[in-house]
């Protein structure tokens, strides 16, 4: 879903592929810094009306 956003946004495939892997490195550093086991879903914060 990352990839194909950034490249329907326009984005060159290398720009868009380092994006999400810069994504996932950040989520996976939090996992280990937290001790909190990964979860296939991710939680999406709500739009404040």
């Amino acid at each position: 879903q990352c990839y194909q956003r950034l490249r329907a946004a326009g984005k060159p495939h290398k720009v868009a592929l380092t994006a999400c892997m810069r994504r996932l490195l950040l989520i996976l550093n939090a996992i280990v810094r937290t001790q909190t086991p990964w979860r296939a879903t991710p939680i999406v914060a709500r739009a404040t009306p």
